[in-house]
């Protein structure tokens, strides 16, 4: 039961979960690689199955040589707003892993941990003053033929990272979605004993 940003939870979690968003209107203004960085180690400390660690993470902050070629994997409708971001990432995760006898296996949980590197990194963007917007929109092919990512690697996810700008600064059809988002009933998402739901 705790209510920020003009949202409402159930029970009586920190305000920092309510907080954290993922608007598209950014200032476009630089950010400092220190910065960055520090983002960025805090996702590197995210839990992984077997400490595996299996998330990797290109990046390129703007109005620097490697901006444009990100710029271009976000699909059109993405590059609209992200093109104002202060930096773009690439989310990747290592598919396989190979045993103390060299043996290659699948790693199953390495999306569910790139997921939680990601996490770490939106909440500690969001404790800097900055926010970050995943993005599934995005040409995989491409990323993986411009950013020389090899095989056994899935691209996840985009990332766009910069602070907040007035929401008039969007297309008109994007004014509109710049709202914190709603969440379902947490009974529809978590069950006890048994799968309940759709």
């Amino acid at each position: 039961m705790t209510d920020s940003n003009h949202r409402h939870s159930e029970y009586p979690i920190d305000s920092i979960f309510l907080d954290r968003w993922s608007p598209r209107a950014f200032t476009g203004e630089a950010i400092d690689v220190t910065t960055l960085l520090t983002m960025l180690d805090a996702a590197h400390w995210a839990p992984s199955a077997s400490n595996l660690q299996p998330w990797r993470f290109v990046y390129a902050r703007r109005d620097t040589a490697d901006w444009p070629s990100l710029l271009a994997i976000l699909d059109e409708s993405n590059q609209i707003w992200a093109k104002n971001a202060s930096a773009l990432l690439i989310v990747i995760s290592r598919t396989h892993r190979i045993t103390a006898s060299g043996e290659r296996r699948p790693s199953y949980t390495h999306a569910f941990d790139a997921g939680a590197a990601w996490y770490a990194l939106a909440m500690q963007a969001h404790m800097l003053g900055f926010h970050a917007h995943g993005m599934a929109g995005i040409d995989r092919d491409k990323a993986i033929r411009d950013l020389g990512i090899p095989a056994d690697y899935r691209v996840e996810a985009a990332v766009a990272i910069g602070r907040l700008a007035d929401k008039q600064t969007l297309p008109a059809d994007l004014k509109a979605r710049e709202v914190p988002s709603g969440r379902k009933a947490l009974s529809e998402v978590a069950f006890e004993g048994r799968f309940l739901g759709e």
